[in-house]
């Protein structure tokens, strides 16, 4: 099997599959597109129980592995994939009223969260260092910001299930989007500096860096559910706050995308590097199914229909990648499995 498929060789990022499917249900089921929503989330939750049980084969089998890749600082952040994942799964869910099953998720991506933000940090300050870190910062480390924002989007999903209540959701939901907003722009601040100060390679300007952008839509995202939340000191308080930085930061996310695309037409048209399947791949997807659903609850909480309506259109470009990638993936495993009948025979 190809080494990306081995479970020992996991991609920490590969939940990023799970992810870009869930938000693209997401996004069609917004638009009314049931049957469509559906099969994506059949998809997501197959792809969701596959992944897991490798990620707890790969643990349980090699656990030095796991915990290299957790020091590593071009890769560590990717976990938060894991989170995110969990978390997606939860408001896709919780649209169609399994509320239980979203709690669960929620609360088992809180913990991932939990354990995660603190673990990889210190690892990274504290562990040792055979060159320096900034050397090896890149677009994973915006995983890191998506997987805090999905914890807030959970918690304000869930809260407005509990209409007429005051529930502790809604201040965690506040607290984690001003969580990952900071973040959000510390990594800003770190990626750009490796990018300005160091060089930069064809083979550097990974997929992973359209998460950049995808950080955005997922605050944005976060920002629209808060402001839909019903009345509670957390919300009122911090309202007109998270209303002007969710526009500010879809703005912003708005003008990076031309920029990502123009890193990829330097790295794939100007160097030649050879567009293959990576599992990183997902990394794009997901930010352009975001991307979609943010601006369709931006739209419909601030009153911005202009936005909603860019919204709607973009669903058909976050679908179109998902297609293409989905396509890709399944013909590498064909692949791969082609490969070992031939070892085996």
């Amino acid at each position: 099997m190809d080494r990306a498929m081995e479970v020992r060789n996991l991609y920490p990022g590969y939940f990023a599959m799970v992810m870009a499917t869930g938000i693209c249900s997401i996004a069609l089921r917004d638009l009314e597109r049931v049957a469509l929503s559906a099969v994506l989330l059949v998809v997501a939750v197959v792809g969701f129980a596959v992944l897991c049980a490798a990620l707890l084969w790969r643990i349980v089998r090699y656990p030095r592995l796991v915990l290299t890749d957790l020091g590593a600082a071009d890769r560590a952040f990717a976990f938060f994939t894991f989170v995110a994942a969990c978390d997606v799964l939860c408001a896709r869910f919780a649209r169609d009223g399994y509320r239980s099953f979203a709690i669960t998720l929620a609360v088992l991506g809180a913990a991932a969260w939990l354990g995660l933000t603190y673990t990889i940090p210190v690892r990274l300050i504290l562990g040792p260092r055979p060159q320096p870190v900034l050397a090896s910062v890149n677009g994973t480390w915006f995983i890191w910001v998506v997987g805090t924002q999905s914890v807030a989007v959970s918690a304000a999903v869930l809260d407005r299930d509990e209409a007429g209540q005051v529930s502790a959701a809604a201040l965690l939901a506040v607290l984690m989007w001003s969580v990952g907003v900071v973040l959000y722009l510390v990594v800003a601040t770190l990626v750009l500096t490796r990018l300005l100060l160091l060089e930069v390679r064809p083979e550097d300007l990974t997929p992973p860096y359209w998460v950049t952008m995808g950080a955005t839509a997922i605050t944005v995202l976060a920002a629209a559910q808060i402001l839909a939340m019903p009345p509670s000191p957390a919300v009122t308080t911090t309202r007109p706050v998270v209303g002007g930085l969710a526009v500010v930061l879809w703005a912003f996310g708005s003008w990076l995308i031309p920029l990502l695309v123009a890193f990829g037409v330097w790295r794939h048209g100007l160097n030649r590097v050879r567009l293959t399947y990576l599992p990183a791949l997902w990394s794009i997807v997901f930010p352009l199914g975001m991307y979609a659903v943010a601006s369709m609850h931006l739209g419909k909480a601030a009153g911005l229909p202009l936005i909603g309506q860019i919204g709607r259109a973009w669903t058909a470009v976050a679908v179109a990648a998902w297609l293409l990638v989905f396509a890709a993936m399944c013909r590498a495993l064909l692949g791969s499995a082609r490969r070992a009948v031939r070892r085996a025979s």
